[in-house]
């Protein structure tokens, strides 16, 4: 059975439907989730599914300390499910192929640094999109810049609000993204 960690940052909604995806599932195995922020729902919704949880400090992810989590807990796939801080290169060196991430948009356009949640849905409403979608990618060490591994759209004719276009990108979220990492550690078997 392959082993998922999960790291974010916020409530974790994308983190709870991979956990229910993979609560009976003979293929995959959420072992832990961590999040750089102490106060993150996503922990308690982890507590929730008797799944390990981890907080830490911004410093840790740069002092080797998660890097050591991280191997202790021996994952076949890293999640960053809603995690805001730019992922270390070491863990990405030690896992390679292994570290995707999913983005609120049809990258390339709107991604890098400072473009996600509501940034990324005000700038495509600004600029009048008809459509926007998901994107799930492999993370190197610049910022929405992996290999695509998946993509869905979503037409936004109508949405008036960022909100709007936010709640139409949770759906493919939530509905693309245990499937695709379904996909790949079956694939990668």
């Amino acid at each position: 059975m392959k082993r998922i960690v999960i790291f974010a940052s916020g409530s974790g909604t994308n983190a709870e439907q991979i956990i229910l995806h993979f609560k009976n599932n003979n293929q995959g195995n959420v072992v832990g989730v961590l999040s750089n922020n102490l106060h993150a729902k996503v922990l308690e919704k982890a507590k929730n599914h008797d799944i390990p949880n981890f907080s830490f400090e911004k410093s840790e992810l740069l002092d080797g300390t998660v890097f050591k989590m991280v191997e202790d807990l021996n994952p076949d796939l890293i999640v960053l499910a809603g995690f805001l801080l730019k992922f270390p290169s070491d863990i990405i060196s030690r896992f390679p192929k292994s570290v995707i991430n999913i983005h609120p948009a049809l990258l390339p356009k709107y991604g890098g640094k400072g473009m996600y949640g509501m940034n990324v849905h005000k700038a495509i409403l600004e600029n009048k999109e008809k459509e926007t979608g998901i994107t799930i990618h492999y993370v190197n060490e610049h910022y929405d810049e992996g290999g695509i591994i998946f993509q869905q759209s979503v037409n936004i004719e109508n949405c008036t609000t960022p909100e709007e276009i936010a709640l139409k990108v949770q759906e493919l979220e939530h509905q693309y993204f245990p499937l695709t990492i379904q996909k790949l550690i079956t694939h990668n078997s």
